[in-house]
């Protein structure tokens, strides 16, 4: 690579020829000592660096760059000719200038390496300007011992009286269709420093101004200048093939100059036209946690037809669009809802809520079976309770099942939550809810504290008690957890005391379902999810028989699809590639909103966070202090989560508030609130973030209301 040899010239003063062969000795010789940079050579990355072939290449385009030249990598040891270039840039040492890194490594469409290597600014005299030649290849050497190829990037010192960065394209949000401007007073080397904070400006596609911040700030550019900027850009865009990255300056005459140009790396991701609206929203609350792909296909497929079938009786949404896009899908193993096709989600602008665009003919029948429904729907959820119950009652042991039967009732459990998912929804939709209405959760507590206060094991208490199910999730991998401590309750589920919440304790499942089914006495839509429950269970116990048949682990058989799973039981084994696959990587909660991007990108949706979503949903006013769930539960705790998970229920007596990022007035836990009197928020976007463990929080479940502090 290009070196200095310090044995030659240390001597030579400004003014004086170096003593020596070489000022700058160059310990490999591969072309000229210089190139400036209107010479094709000075455009060529290999040797001149990215940097300066970038500039080379729109010097040569036309742009305002600044002229100057390049040592480039590998170049003759000439120290007559780069001193007369220095000499010539600098007009004889009066002129300060720029010395600048230029790898071929950096500024690439792969990576920038900003900051990585070093730059000098206002270099003075010939002495000056060795130094900052040195200490530019000296930076090419990496904490490793690696070292880089460099090429020296020189040009005059301009005092900029207001500079900055300009991104050819939003890369926060990534919109190719606006631009991002950043600027400062002075040149834009302190702001990408992180010295000052700029100046934003968010550009359309010809410079329009969309927005600014801070709001208020000082006006640093013109919107002449910005236009002027915009059309820089696009111009950057047509000469190198993509938006730029762009360091630009305003000099004291207001003419525009160019200082460095490279590819912008790290666009976000930008959803796809038309891109649905998802997020775990209410599906969440019966499918909390990362799923297996059979627990997919055993619970995520159901509960799509079910819903998809509900959403088509009530009229909701035509059967064309149902058919195209599933109500619930996986996004990376995780349960996610269309939030406008659920109605978790307001319109944006509110009167479309009052236009439904639907044939009048599929109007006056959706209205029709509506209405019918409404009467109809608690006898049609009392049979539908008392087939399921029948069913399970009936099941026998699954080891006792030959695999034709075991076929059978796998598909009638797929079946039948088709059913339940369906109804359960209506009967959110149609019935109202009675204040005074039990919920399965609230029976479940109550019936968990009476079931250890008989002295009864937790291993046993799913059979005497099987109503316990509803304070837990299903999974293939994992028994059944109960909460290791719950608080004081009477035989009614209302709260006589606070109690505390540690880690779970696995319980062991026994061979089949309890024939025990009570309660009968819940709403039908509790006790339609209750039932979903236990025929989740049934299917867990019955896929385990499987696995154990097979001679796997359940976590083997959980990367099996559904029809494999099927083809397994009519004898034609399992997958010769089963032993090979490997478990779904964990991924990290779903984001409230969010639209895919190519690649199954999640992309979070920052214009649902406008707050529109907030509503309360258990009346009331507390004023209390944030809690997650984990830390100590201080004396008036207002529960903060993200999703309504069923499992969250223990810690509900005791409580002053809950607030949630997601949920509806017919979440579980809504309605277990409300059965608490417990004042209740949901739709708070981003409050985990927004109200920490210990910040006092005001919350109102009649106004639909969260604010920090104690409202006085």
């Amino acid at each position: 690579m290009t070196t200095l040899d310090e044995r030659h010239g240390e001597g030579a003063r400004d003014g004086e020829e170096p003593r020596g062969e070489v000022a700058l000795g160059l310990t490999q010789t591969y072309g000229p000592a210089t190139v400036p940079l209107e010479q094709p050579l000075a455009a060529v990355p290999a040797r001149a660096g990215s940097k300066a072939a970038n500039l080379a290449r729109a010097a040569g385009a036309g742009l305002p760059v600044l002229p100057g030249f390049v040592i480039p990598y590998r170049a003759a040891g000439d120290p007559h000719s780069l001193r007369r270039a220095w000499q010539a840039l600098s007009d004889g040492g009066s002129r300060p200038l720029v010395v600048r890194s230029s790898s071929p490594r950096e500024d690439t469409e792969e990576s920038s390496l900003a900051g990585q290597f070093a730059s000098v600014l206002d270099v003075r005299g010939w002495q000056g300007f060795r130094t900052a030649v040195r200490t530019v290849l000296d930076s090419a050497r990496g904490p490793d011992g690696s070292v880089a190829p460099m090429a020296v990037l020189v040009q005059p010192m301009l005092a900029a009286r207001v500079g900055g960065v300009m991104f050819g394209a939003d890369p926060v949000e990534g919109r190719a269709d606006r631009m991002l401007v950043s600027a400062v007073r002075g040149g834009p080397d302190s702001l990408v420093s992180g010295a000052q904070a700029g100046t934003n400006y968010w550009l359309g596609g010809h410079g329009r101004v969309l927005r600014t911040e801070p709001a208020g700030a000082d006006a640093l550019l013109t919107r002449g200048e910005l236009f002027r900027l915009a059309r820089l850009a696009r111009r950057a865009r047509r000469v190198f093939g993509g938006p730029q990255d762009i360091e630009f300056g305003f000099d004291a005459d207001g003419r525009l100059w160019l200082f460095q140009s490279r590819p912008i790396t790290a666009m976000a991701a930008r959803p796809v036209r038309r891109a649905r609206l998802l997020g775990p929203g209410p599906v969440a609350e019966t499918l909390p946690d990362q799923l297996q792909p059979l627990e997919e296909d055993l619970w995520l497929a159901p509960m799509t037809r079910g819903l998809a079938a509900a959403l088509d009786i009530g009229g909701t949404a035509p059967r064309r669009l149902l058919r195209a896009a599933p109500v619930v899908t996986a996004v990376g193993g995780r349960a996610a809802g269309d939030l406008q096709l659920l109605g978790a989600v307001r319109p944006r602008h509110r009167w479309l809520a009052l236009l439904n665009p639907a044939p009048g003919a599929r109007r006056l029948a959706a209205a029709w079976r509506v209405g019918r429904l409404g009467a109809a729907l608690p006898g049609l959820a009392t049979d539908l309770v008392a087939d399921v119950d029948r069913r399970l009652a009936e099941v026998p042991a699954p080891a006792g099942l030959s695999s034709a039967a075991l076929t059978d009732e796998l598909r009638w459990t797929r079946r039948v939550l088709v059913s339940l998912h369906a109804q359960e929804a209506l009967a959110g939709a149609l019935l109202r809810e009675s204040p005074a209405g039990r919920t399965a959760a609230g029976t479940a507590l109550a019936a968990l504290a009476a079931a250890r206060a008989r002295g009864v094991p937790d291993e046993r208490i799913v059979a005497t008690d099987p109503v316990v199910l509803a304070l837990t999730a299903p999974s293939l991998l994992h028994d059944v957890h109960l909460p290791t401590a719950i608080p004081d309750q009477d035989d009614t589920g209302t709260r006589r005391g606070s109690g505390s919440h540690s880690a779970p304790t696995p319980s062991p499942a026994p061979d089949r379902l309890p024939t025990r089914t009570s309660p009968a006495a819940l709403p039908p839509r509790e006790a339609l999810r209750l039932r979903i429950r236990w025929v989740q269970e049934l299917q867990i116990r019955l896929v385990r028989e499987v696995a154990r048949r097979a001679g796997q682990g359940a976590d083997r058989i959980g990367l099996l699809r559904w029809p494999e799973l099927v083809d397994a039981l009519q004898g034609e084994g399992l997958p010769a590639d089963l032993a090979r696959r490997t478990p779904p990587p964990a991924t990290p909660p779903l984001p409230d909103a969010f639209r895919l991007a190519e690649g199954g990108v999640v992309v979070a949706d920052r214009t649902s966070g406008r707050g529109d979503g907030l509503r309360g949903v258990s009346g009331g006013r507390a004023v209390g202090t944030a809690w997650d769930g984990s830390a100590p539960r201080p004396p008036d705790p207002v529960l903060v989560v993200r999703t309504l998970d069923p499992a969250l229920a223990p810690l509900l007596p005791g409580l002053t508030g809950l607030v949630a990022q997601t949920g509806s007035p017919l979440s579980h836990l809504a309605v277990l609130a409300r059965e608490f009197r417990l004042p209740a928020v949901v739709g708070a976007a981003d409050a985990v973030r927004r109200f920490p463990a210990g910040a006092r929080l005001t919350v109102d479940g009649t106004a639909g209301d969260v604010r920090l502090g104690d409202g006085s």
